[in-house]
């Protein structure tokens, strides 16, 4: 059976095969490319600055600032103000709750069976754009972070725009996700306290109970996040073992026959990234109560996502009182880029995980570029034997109305996929 997935970022085919009346494979196939990285070869290195973030209209803030640490890792010395350090972080931190508030109510909800909520994921949406927008001047496709720092000077009154923008949203999310005082929700380590509590994360949750679908959608419960901030943690883990010695060296993407994806794998093993990962890393007391229940299942996966909205949102109001205006935006590098003939590498965390940028130069020109995105980690389209993330987590469900319930919770973006 084959079924054309929509209400993604982008589109995806699924091509089922099943076995005594139970999916035994999906073949995952991305249907086009606009091969961004043969775009940029022989570019001048500081056009992909322009290029990238048009690799996709949702996270395309993320794949700037992987590209901008890509080039300044060219750099055997560079100097980077921590206020332009803050700055990237927070523009980066503003748009992976956007992202999450539009992934609750335009995909979620609708799966569920719930009418689509526009205003829940416009409003908080707009408002994480506008503080974007403070410092990087536009949103979306902005190209403000640059080698060697920012382009925009921040001012008193930018601080205080973005404080407010932070406050109502935290407000809407207290209103109408929680139904309760952030502080007192980032502190809860009960899950059976959140389902017994009112607003759109009980109902999600008791609703996924009631279908009983809370516990499909299990994996490999394998977890690796590669971008280290002031916030999240690298790390890979196997079930609840972490392990924060790891090197990107090993991360690999294979060829894939039936689609333009490349899969994804690190020491030869395929690893979920995104949200659920990264607080299995950060070891955060909710989601590891949610895993020892209901394991890397559909459960904790949006749990997850859904609890990582106000834990950024706070942390970004912390991150902005440590901003000092005195210091410059940007420091020139001492060597001009076109001088440089080596290899670098930027790692973030985007919405939906670890995205990396590698970039070799030589004589001012991009000789070749790789990006490897979230979703190729999490829908990597392995062989029967050989199972990506997403397939382990469809096999074995009884119809396919299930399996793209467990699909789109991992938040798919197929064009970054294949960018």
């Amino acid at each position: 059976m084959i079924e054309l997935i929509e209400k993604i970022e982008g589109e995806a085919k699924l091509n089922f095969s099943f076995k005594n009346k139970k999916i035994d494979f999906v073949d995952i196939e991305f249907l086009s490319s606009r091969h961004i990285e043969n775009i940029l070869k022989g570019k001048n290195p500081l056009d992909a600055l322009v290029i990238n973030p048009r690799v996709c209209g949702i996270c395309n803030h993320a794949h700037l600032i992987a590209t901008v640490q890509a080039l300044e890792n060219c750099y055997e010395d560079i100097e980077i103000s921590q206020k332009a350090k803050i700055a990237r972080e927070l523009t980066l931190n503003f748009e992976i709750i956007q992202n999450h508030f539009k992934w609750i109510y335009l995909t979620l909800f609708p799966l569920l069976g719930f009418k689509q909520n526009i205003k829940g994921a416009t409003y908080p949406s707009q408002l994480m754009a506008k503080a974007i927008a403070t410092i990087a001047g536009q949103y979306p496709h902005n190209s403000y972070a640059v080698v060697g720092g920012i382009v925009s000077e921040i001012t008193t009154n930018d601080l205080i725009k973005m404080e407010n923008y932070i406050d109502e949203v935290i407000k809407f999310y207290q209103e109408t996700i929680i139904n309760a005082n952030i502080e007192d929700f980032l502190v809860c380590d009960s899950v059976e306290k959140i389902l017994n509590a009112n607003g759109d994360l009980p109902l999600i949750l008791n609703t996924l109970k009631n279908k009983k679908i809370s516990k499909i959608g299990k994996s490999f419960d394998r977890f690796i996040a590669f971008g280290d901030n002031s916030y999240f943690k690298s790390g890979r883990g196997v079930k609840t073992k972490i392990n924060h010695n790891i090197n990107v060296k090993y991360v690999n993407e294979h060829l894939n026959k039936n689609s333009y994806a490349k899969n994804v794998k690190f020491k030869n093993y395929y690893y979920e990234v995104g949200a659920l990962s990264r607080a299995m890393i950060n070891k955060t007391p909710l989601i590891k109560e949610s895993h020892r229940k209901y394991q890397d299942s559909i459960f904790s996966r949006v749990l997850a996502r859904i609890c990582e909205i106000p834990q950024l949102l706070i942390h970004s109001k912390q991150l902005i009182s440590e901003i000092n205006l005195q210091e410059p935006s940007y420091i020139k590098p001492k060597i001009d880029i076109s001088k440089l003939n080596t290899t670098g590498i930027g790692i973030v965390e985007a919405a939906r995980g670890s995205l990396i940028h590698k970039v070799n130069i030589k004589e001012n020109k991009i000789i070749e570029y790789q990006i490897i995105t979230p979703t190729q980690w999490n829908l990597s389209n392995g062989n029967k034997n050989d199972l990506g993330v997403s397939q382990k987590a469809m096999v074995g469900l009884e119809d396919t109305k299930l399996a793209q319930i467990v699909f789109k919770s991992f938040d798919v973006c197929s064009v970054c996929t294949t960018h």
